[in-house]
């Protein structure tokens, strides 16, 4: 099982970290020790001082292939949870400006946050999903998979480019605006909006 993660799929969410609005996606990856399942805690690492929340949509790959073309993709996934892919932001910093790769910022264990899978058929428009996170009951982060710059179609044939997609791998597709750091103490909730009205699909407490 594969954790690809895509970075900058968001304008508004390059344009707050300064970063330039990528041409493709940009994609790096998560080992399965990263995997926070069952709203299990997330224990703060000793070596950040500052982590942060990106939440995101995420895909479950149902079946396998490669070189996937565009009108095929859809044959892909039929379920999506929402996560968050935690950053320390400091150690990814740090590693930018030296020109190393992130891993050690992203794929650290706990840093993938994974809710239970909703049918995309639960949604009244599967391109247009609406999601949020809460932090201490306030809302920090509001999306809508509209606005990705690479949809959930043109990633799975872009991925497949480069590597196999296995039943079971997971695409945590991007992050909106509204990243920020979180603390010991915090609680983070996020919600999913389907044609049932939203549903809480996580809570991770920060210990």
């Amino acid at each position: 099982m594969k954790i690809i993660c895509i970075g900058r799929n968001y304008i508004d969410h390059a344009k707050e970290l300064q970063n330039p609005v990528p041409k493709n996606p940009l994609v790096f990856m998560k080992p399965p020790s990263a995997l926070l399942v069952n709203n299990k805690p997330f224990y703060y690492p000793e070596f950040t001082k500052d982590l942060h929340h990106e939440v995101e949509v995420v895909l479950k790959i149902a079946r396998n292939g490669r070189h996937v073309q565009p009108e095929f993709a859809p044959r892909y996934y039929e379920k999506i949870a929402l996560g968050i892919d935690f950053t320390a932001r400091d150690v990814q910093s740090e590693l930018k400006k030296k020109g190393h790769p992130w891993e050690i910022a992203k794929g650290f264990d706990g840093s993938a946050v994974l809710s239970e899978f909703v049918h995309i058929s639960d949604f009244e428009d599967p391109s247009a999903i609406e999601f949020r996170l809460t932090k201490n009951g306030n809302n920090v982060q509001l999306g809508n998979t509209k606005d990705l710059i690479f949809d959930f179609d043109y990633l799975i044939t872009y991925v497949s480019r480069y590597f196999k997609l296995q039943q079971g791998d997971l695409i945590y597709t991007g992050t909106p605006a509204g990243v920020g750091p979180v603390v010991i103490g915090d609680k983070l909730e996020g919600f999913l909006n389907t044609k049932n009205g939203e549903q809480l699909m996580f809570n991770c407490n920060i210990k």
